[in-house]
């Protein structure tokens, strides 16, 4: 541990000559100077190393026993200093990297958000963003308890938030909301109403009265399942039919015939690309730009813009508030051209396929399809005619006092 210190210290390793060498031993261990590595050379001649800080008190207690001293050379800290005492580039570039991280080191440049599970950590720095809490913010200016206090307010789907200034890592912890489970409506007066004209195939009833049958034509709204249910009397009983109401459950199928149309101009606008292009770069130092590009002006009417960001970051997915901006700027030429009318009918059959499916279900089926096209001024229309079949049964409730006809529609 000691040439550790040494070290630190700086060290000189020193030549003495004189008729008696050991006198100036002596008086240096009674004025405590410490000295070590003695190398006798010859009889008037010796080396030793010492502090450098004793250099000054050494020449002169060897000027006192008659002695000369040189230096052979030195080591340590101060000596690996003084060789950039005359670089002064170097020695301004280390005061300016020391005065950086003093300054640094009180703003907040990395943002960790922890304990977040299904709200997405986007969401929540783009509340504290709106906040004041952003890469480049001064730390110890953040009130952080009245920061997440209102983040709060905003952000229904968290509880709880604490924000926690480690150094320059600002850690935001966040609980969810436990979410109250949705209610349905298991009690009440409810019909099944068919939501689509069609031909019933299959009716299955699990709570309510059927007030259809297979075969049976339904339009749009009519009551499939009946929520008022009949009761009747004993037999030979003078006692009137009585009445209960329930919640109507089932699953009514049918065939159903649907008709969707779509259309699509038979002429579009495509870009001619000029062959022009500039470039445009900013430096974003802890949320402040500084850009790259005066006198870069766009003077073109129509262009596109592609912009790539370079993030600064370390490992493990956290980000440096430094970033590197490259916005790209390509002319073009709108161009007037004609679509294929093959392609375009086709593009307009798929959407028209993919809209019947959503809407009849995962578990309808289409039995059949029919494609119309039909030009004119320039666009194209596209008719399709398909028979499905679906389940058409939907719960609403019942009307009050209307007994069994068909609720109002919502």
């Amino acid at each position: 541990m000691q040439w550790i210190v040494n070290r630190l210290r700086g060290e000189l390793r020193v030549v003495a000559r004189g008729p008696f060498p050991e006198r100036l031993m002596n008086v240096c261990a009674q004025n405590g100077i410490s000295f070590w590595a003695l190398e006798w050379r010859d009889g008037h001649t010796l080396s030793m190393t010492v502090r450098q800080e004793d250099r000054k008190q050494l020449w002169k207690l060897a000027e006192r026993v008659g002695c000369t001293v040189e230096t052979e050379g030195s080591r340590g800290l101060p000596a690996f200093l003084a060789r950039f005492r005359t670089r002064y580039a170097f020695l301004a570039g280390f005061a300016l990297s020391l005065a950086a991280v003093c300054i640094l080191s009180s703003f907040v440049l990395i943002i960790q958000v922890t304990g977040n599970e299904t709200v997405p950590t986007g969401v929540i720095l783009s509340e504290l963003r709106r906040l004041g809490v952003r890469p480049g913010a001064y730390g110890p200016a953040l009130e952080r308890r009245q920061i997440a206090e209102e983040a709060l307010l905003s952000l229904d789907e968290l509880s709880w938030m604490s924000l926690n200034l480690h150094g320059t890592r600002l850690e935001v912890q966040v609980r969810e909301a436990v979410q109250p489970p949705e209610l349905t409506q298991e009690e009440g007066h409810y019909h099944v109403v068919s939501k689509a004209d069609g031909i019933v195939t299959r009716v299955e009833t699990m709570d309510g009265e059927a007030a259809v049958k297979e075969g049976d034509t339904v339009t749009e709204g009519e009551i499939l399942i009946s929520g008022t249910v009949s009761m009747e009397p004993p037999m030979y009983s003078d006692q009137p039919v009585r009445y209960y109401q329930t919640h109507a459950r089932g699953r009514v199928e049918a065939r159903t015939w649907r008709t969707l149309t779509a259309s699509i101009p038979l002429t579009a606008q495509v870009k001619a690309y000029t062959g022009e292009e500039k470039s445009r770069f900013t430096l974003t130092v802890l949320g402040y730009p500084v850009e790259f590009y005066q006198n870069a002006g766009i003077s073109w009417p129509w262009y596109d813009k592609i912009s790539t960001v370079y993030q600064a970051g370390l490992p493990g997915g956290l980000t440096l508030p430094l970033s590197w901006t490259v916005e790209r700027y390509r002319a073009y030429e709108p161009v007037q051209t004609e679509v294929d009318r093959t392609a375009a009918q086709t593009l307009l059959e798929e959407r028209l396929l993919a809209q019947l499916k959503e809407q009849i279900g995962e578990e309808g089926r289409v039995v059949s399809t029919y494609y119309t096209a039909r030009a004119a001024d320039s666009w194209l229309e596209v008719t399709l005619t398909a028979e499905c079949r679906e389940e058409i049964g939907r719960e609403v409730p019942a009307a009050p006092d209307a007994g069994d006809s068909a609720p109002e529609q919502p």
